[in-house]
């Protein structure tokens, strides 16, 4: 397994880069066999969340990571990413509060990360 921080880093950094808000990362190792982690974030628009997914596409292929699915990017209302062991969630504010995975999963331990470079 490749460096698991390195990775979440990298996501949540183009997250960041794209003005992406409310960003979660879930720690789901315990509680499921799909993923150890979820990174959760937020867009304003269909436009920002298709540039937030953009970007987190573009960072992890440029780190040699590869996308294995994507899921929801037509529409940008909730972009889903399959990175392995690593599942990015890129929603669009309404459907984050309607969906509400953090309470789906609020058996979850929260990582908070010391800064995003």
């Amino acid at each position: 397994m490749k460096d698991i921080d390195g990775r979440i880093s990298i996501i949540a950094k183009a997250c960041y880069d794209k003005k992406a808000f409310d960003i979660k990362i879930l720690n789901l190792r315990n509680l499921t066999p799909i993923a150890d982690y979820f990174v959760i974030a937020s867009g304003n628009s269909t436009t920002q969340v298709a540039a937030i997914a953009d970007e987190v596409e573009e960072k992890m292929e440029k780190a040699g990571y590869r996308l294995l699915g994507k899921e929801g990017y037509q529409t940008g209302r909730w972009v889903l990413m399959d990175f392995g062991d690593i599942v990015v969630h890129v929603f669009h504010k309404e459907d984050r509060d309607f969906y509400n995975l953090e309470k789906l999963w609020a058996d979850s331990e929260e990582v908070v990360l010391d800064s995003i470079p």
